[in-house]
């Protein structure tokens, strides 16, 4: 498992957008879920090194602008059976 995975609320502040964009980029192959049945809520969390960093100001964290959209993850073809 990556090192630094988080859930998807710290996932959604990190990148500054919403929660189910979060989502919506993992359902779509830009961002890779990963299952920790320990946790109490759903069990998912998100790899900070595959998502984009939001720029915040210095001083007060205010988003200045949200991260870019990950490209999707390129993964090998499905052999035919």
């Amino acid at each position: 498992m990556p090192e630094h995975l988080v859930p998807e609320d710290l996932a959604a502040y990190w990148t500054g957008r919403p929660a189910t964009t979060i989502r919506r980029w993992a359902a779509e192959g830009r961002l890779t879920r990963h299952h920790d049945p320990a946790r109490r809520k759903n069990g998912v969390l998100y790899d900070l090194a595959e998502l984009p960093e939001a720029r915040r100001d210095s001083d007060t964290r205010k988003l200045i602008a949200p991260g870019p959209t990950p490209d999707v993850i390129e993964t090998a073809p499905l052999l035919a059976a």
